[in-house]
């Protein structure tokens, strides 16, 4: 047995090598005894990762994945371990959509137009650098409506103007007959716990790196996998599902290409500090040495 390791798993599409590597014994090769710790989806109605716990601590997770800014303030306020590597992890962008007889036809329409975003998951430093760049940002609002399937919900019945989805919601949208009118990147991070040393780290990127390629290489044979969490929302969510064709939504759904997470960029996540202090969402006292793991 190798070095155990309890890995936080958001069943998110970007997600999607984190599962392959542990079930095809990527981890296991890099000398790794992986368990993953998952929430079961039935019972989540705001966001997978605990806001008033630790994982580090409270749940024992030595590895967990959360949005870049979001990881910063995570391990700011909460002490919840420390940055240890970031990327983009999939070419698989948030789109923000809203309904088809919406006055939102450009991004600049979003100005003052309240966006609908999971809170505390990290989505609302994600999109509101998205809208700063076509609105100002006093004219840039967000507002909590939970998981995807709660999001598309409060869409279809007017509680909210518009959006932010990821694939395979985006297309589940689509098929809803909402429009899209922006796109932004989803950037992510991952953090860790004081025991996480640069050794094991590196070996969970190489097992992570060996799950990449082999999506890449051959994505159609994870579809299954990769529709999994298409296939839970349909069990909490059945009524969003029945005026589309669910076979038809599963094939307009590709497979993207995935990326391993690199090491922390202390350089560039202390830019992103001092945004997040200019907006005031983070002390103003926030330390980038106490947020960036030193491994």
């Amino acid at each position: 047995m190798g070095d155990k390791l309890r890995l936080f798993q958001l069943p998110f599409s970007f997600m999607l090598p984190q599962t392959v590597a542990a079930d095809r014994g990527y981890f296991a090769a890099a000398g790794l005894d992986v368990e993953l710790v998952e929430r079961d989806r039935a019972n989540v109605d705001w966001k997978y990762i605990p806001a008033d716990e630790t994982l580090t601590g409270g749940h024992d997770v030595d590895l967990y994945p959360i949005c870049k800014w979001e990881s910063i303030k995570r391990t700011w306020d909460m002490d919840d371990g420390q940055v240890v590597a970031k990327g983009t992890f999939a070419d698989q962008p948030y789109t923000v959509f809203t309904r088809p007889d919406s006055d939102v036809v450009t991004p600049a329409d979003l100005a003052n137009v309240p966006v609908g975003v999971n809170m505390r998951t990290g989505q609302e430093y994600t999109a509101r650098r998205a809208l700063e760049e076509h609105a100002p940002a006093e004219a840039v609002e967000l507002e909590h409506h939970g998981m995807p399937t709660d999001r598309l919900a409060a869409l279809r019945d007017g509680e909210v103007a518009a959006v932010s989805l990821l694939e395979p919601h985006t297309t589940l949208a689509r098929h809803l007959g909402f429009e899209p009118v922006l796109e932004f990147e989803n950037h992510m991070g991952i953090v860790g716990a004081d025991r996480v040393d640069d050794d094991v780290l590196t070996r969970y990127l190489r097992g992570y790196g060996r799950a990449v390629e082999a999506i890449n290489a051959d994505p159609d044979a994870f579809r299954d996998q990769y529709l999994a969490m298409l296939e839970d929302d349909l069990s909490v969510a059945p009524d969003l599902f029945e005026a589309v064709d669910l076979d038809a939504i599963r094939e307009g759904i590709d497979v993207p290409t995935y990326e391993a997470p690199e090491p922390a960029d202390r350089t560039e996540l202390d830019r992103h500090l001092s945004w997040m202090k200019r907006r005031e969402l983070i002390d103003e006292d926030a330390d980038i040495d106490a947020i960036v793991a030193s491994i």
